[in-house]
């Protein structure tokens, strides 16, 4: 009989400019736990992914991740407070209601990858 459970998956995501990127997660409240041969790993609190040292011809920009949290405003006022937005000359969208039932905003990284920050609305 096989073992088919799965401990955790992970994104690597693509960075630009490596040891910049490192420094917004970082700033952003991520730690990050270990780096070696160009990938290093990210996590906050038991959600995590994997920066890489890689990034192909608009991979950034096409890329997206999904933060799913219990408070989005406590994320948006994190966020703002953290100063990341002016010093890394990010785009930022407001928190909106979306048709799917969440309530959410978006952020890029210095590489240009989109960050979904939401929360499920009942």
């Amino acid at each position: 009989m096989s073992n088919l459970q799965v401990t955790e998956i992970k994104a690597f995501v693509p960075a630009k400019n490596f040891a910049l990127s490192k420094q917004f997660y970082q700033e952003l409240g991520f730690t990050m736990a270990s780096e070696g041969g160009g990938v290093a790993y990210f996590h906050f609190e038991h959600v995590s992914f994997l920066l890489q040292d890689f990034c192909a011809d608009h991979l950034a920009e096409n890329f997206m991740m999904h933060l799913l949290v219990h408070d989005v405003d406590a994320w948006w006022s994190k966020v703002q407070e953290s100063g990341v937005i002016g010093r890394y000359d990010l785009k930022i969208w407001p928190i909106t209601l979306q048709p799917w039932g969440m309530r959410d905003f978006c952020i890029t990284d210095p590489s240009g990858v989109l960050w979904r920050i939401g929360q499920n609305v009942d």
